[in-house]
């Protein structure tokens, strides 16, 4: 009998073993998907916008292959398509980031102008722009994109519909004089892939855009979008690998991540005027002051990803927001002359 009650004991053990072993293992593996989650979800959410991407693609070939069968060459076949789009992503900028244009008087309605913008991550605010001022302003804001997105499945008709190409300053200069407004990052794909939420500008001693504004005789309009590098941030390890890979390959390979729902609001800034006195490096330098100083009027530096979706809410008590935010209109504080200093002290580390 008492090997019959330790066999029982036994057995119940055992199973109660294997019941516990199975409870935990599972648990175990929901604590894991629990703890991971949010990760995944911020590298999963840059791939919407890429969605966003291809469904615009989908759009333009219906257009196109609409277009062909009606034969219309009346007018501009591709001005429904591109009203459609900037309803689309105007949409989204609105719902998704409480998307604001400030100073967009600044953009003319006739006539050239040259626009320069700081690059984010993901350039979200060069779309959400150009779909508010064909909205807006009924122009098209013809864009200079790097020439590995032509290599992109689908977006050689993206870009031929939204007038973006590599670029040369002839080519730039023609546009222009054809009375076009122009839209150019001299940071480009470096300062999308290498820059921070400090928000320093990593031109690289780059001037092919102001030879193009004094060949062409245009206004130069500096473009800064706030918040932006908390919308979507590159991963910041290891960055000296990934900078090495790309000054060998110029092939974009930093990880992005984010998605996050912070508010975003385009500063457009005057216009600096066409000057004969000023060279291509005085005007480059003059413009980069110019965005510099909307980053220090309109950006709390170092960016703040809650902070950025806080400022969302504008009913909101302001208590926090007045706190952090660096909005200086004096410009011969002392705050003024350590944030010029932090700008400098970076441009020569990310400059070597």
């Amino acid at each position: 009998m008492m090997e019959d009650e330790t066999s029982t004991m036994l057995s119940y053990s055992a199973s109660l073993y294997a019941n516990l072993s199975t409870l935990l293992d599972v648990e175990y593996w929901s604590w894991i998907w629990w703890l991971f989650k949010p990760v995944l979800i911020t590298f999963i959410l840059p791939g919407m916008i890429y969605i966003l991407l291809y469904i615009s693609i989908i759009i333009l070939y219906f257009y196109r292959f609409r277009h062909k069968i009606r034969q219309d060459v009346q007018q501009d076949i591709w001005h429904g398509a591109r009203t459609f789009l900037a309803l689309l992503w105007w949409g989204h900028a609105r719902i998704y980031h409480g998307y604001e244009m400030l100073g967009l008087e600044n953009i003319p309605s006739t006539g050239p102008a040259l626009l320069i913008y700081y690059h984010g991550a993901i350039p979200i605010d060069y779309y959400y722009l150009l779909s508010g001022v064909y909205l807006y302003k009924q122009r098209l804001i013809w864009g200079i994109g790097d020439r590995f997105l032509q290599k992109l499945p689908g977006f050689h008709i993206l870009m031929e519909v939204m007038k973006i190409t590599p670029g040369s300053i002839p080519s730039c200069v023609e546009s222009l004089n054809n009375g076009n407004l122009l839209a150019i990052s001299p940071g480009g794909v470096f300062e999308a892939l290498f820059g921070t939420h400090k928000y320093q500008l990593l031109w690289r001693k780059r001037v092919g855009f102001a030879k193009v504004a004094l060949e062409a005789k245009v206004p130069i309009i500096p473009i800064f979008t706030q918040n932006l590098r908390e919308a979507f941030r590159s991963f910041p390890y290891p960055m000296a690998f990934f900078l090495k890979v790309y000054e060998l390959t110029k092939l974009p390979l930093v990880p992005l991540y984010g998605g996050f729902p912070v508010k975003l609001r385009t500063i457009v800034g005057k216009p600096i005027a066409y000057d004969s006195n000023l060279t291509p490096e005085k005007l480059a330098e003059k413009t980069k002051l110019s965005i510099e100083d909307l980053i220090m009027q309109h950006q709390r530096i170092p960016g703040s990803i809650l902070k950025g979706i806080i400022d969302r809410f504008d009913w909101l008590p302001t208590l926090l927001g007045q706190k952090t935010k660096r909005r200086i209109s004096d410009g011969n504080n002392e705050e003024i002359r350590k944030l010029q200093l932090h700008f400098v002290r970076d441009k020569r580390k990310y400059l070597r």
